[in-house]
C-alpha cells in the first residue's frame, strides 16, 4: 500500500509515520502545511524527523496559513516547536525540500497514483487548495483520512477540534467535495488512552518526545493521555481497529463560538465516513509501533 500524507509536523504527526511505517505502508510523499506551528517549523521538524529516523518520503512545502482566518497554532500547548518534550529534541536536519508546491506535487502523484489514498492529520488547507487549483487530480483520491473534527466538545474551543479550528473555511470545503472522505474525530481519538504503566521500551528521543506528550495530559491532572494522529494511521494499517458509519460532515464558518464546530448527521447522502467504534487494544497497537527491538 501506497499513501500520501499531509501534515502539520508535531509529535503524534510522527507517531503516525512510524504507525505507517511499522504497518508496512509506504508513504510516497508528505506535504507540510501550518498548524500546530508556523511553516518555518513544521519544516524544521520534518526535517529533523527526516534526520533522526531516515524516512525517505519526499518533503513538499504547502500552506503557510489558513485560506482565510487569521493563522492559530498550538503553541501555548505543545511549545514553540510545535512538539513537546522532556528534554530531548529533534536533531537539525538537511532534507531537501522536494517542491514548494505541494499542491502541484500532490496533483502529479494523485494523476499517476493507481488507487491515490491520502492521510491528513493536520489542517484541511492543502486539500482545500488541491480541490481549487487541481480539482481533476482531487476527484481521483480513493480515500481521504483525516484526523480532526469532533461529534462532541471540542479541544481548542468549547465546540472545535484544533485541526477543524485552524482553518473552517478549508473543512468545510472538503466536506463539501464530495470525496471519500473517512473522519477520526476527537471523540474516537479519546478512546485510544495510555498512561505511565503502559510507556513502551523505545529508543532515547521517541521516549523522551513520548513523555513529553504524555505530560500533557499529566499536567492537567489526568491519569493520561489521549492518542490522536497515530489512531487515523491505524485505518491504513489496522482497519479492523476503527468502525465507520455514514455521516455527512457539516463545518461551522460563522465567526462566533461556533466557528470550526463540526456535526456529523447521519441522514446525510454522501460519501462521508466518522469513525464510530474504535478496538480495545487500540493503544496497544499504536503503542506498538515505538518499541525498540530489545
Amino acid at each position: 500500500m501506497r499513501v500520501w500524507v499531509d501534515t502539520d509536523y508535531g509529535f503524534d504527526d510522527l507517531w503516525a509515520l512510524l504507525v505507517l511505517r511499522h504497518g508496512g505502508v509506504e508513504v510516497s510523499g508528505i506535504s507540510l502545511v501550518a498548524g500546530n506551528a508556523p511553516l518555518p517549523q513544521v519544516l524544521a521538524n520534518a526535517r529533523g524527523a527526516t534526520a533522526h529516523y531516515g524516512f525517505t518520503a519526499p518533503l513538499h512545502a504547502g500552506a503557510d496559513r489558513p485560506l482565510k482566518r487569521t493563522a492559530e497554532t498550538a503553541q501555548r500547548i505543545l511549545g514553540p516547536r510545535g512538539m513537546t518534550s522532556r528534554g530531548a529534541y529533534l536533531p537539525e536536519g538537511d532534507a531537501p525540500l522536494a517542491s514548494e508546491d505541494a499542491m502541484a506535487a500532490l496533483a502529479g502523484w494523485l494523476i499517476t497514483e493507481e488507487a491515490p489514498q491520502v492521510l491528513a492529520l493536520g489542517p484541511l488547507t492543502n486539500i482545500a487548495r488541491l480541490i481549487q487549483q487541481h480539482p481533476e487530480a482531487a476527484a481521483r483520491i480513493r480515500r481521504l483520512v483525516w484526523m480532526g473534527g469532533s461529534a462532541g466538545p471540542g479541544n481548542h474551543s468549547a465546540l472545535a477540534e484544533f485541526n477543524a479550528l485552524a482553518d473552517p473555511e478549508a473543512a468545510d470545503m472538503v466536506a463539501r467535495a464530495g470525496l471519500p472522505l473517512d473522519v477520526v474525530d476527537l471523540m474516537a481519538c479519546r478512546q485510544a488512552r495510555f498512561g505511565p504503566a503502559e510507556m513502551p521500551r523505545c529508543e532515547a528521543l521517541t521516549g523522551d518526545l513520548l513523555g513529553g506528550y504524555l505530560d500533557i495530559g499529566l499536567s492537567r491532572g489526568r491519569d493520561g493521555m489521549a492518542i490522536y494522529d497515530p489512531v487515523a494511521a491505524l485505518a491504513l494499517t489496522r482497519p479492523e481497529a476503527l468502525e465507520f458509519q455514514p455521516r455527512a460532515m457539516h463545518v461551522s464558518t460563522t465567526p462566533d463560538e461556533s466557528y470550526g464546530a463540526t456535526t456529523f448527521d447521519a441522514t446525510g447522502q454522501g460519501r462521508t465516513r466518522l469513525a464510530t467504534g474504535v478496538a480495545s487494544n487500540t493503544a496497544h497497537l499504536c503503542l506498538d509501533a515505538l518499541k525498540t527491538d530489545d
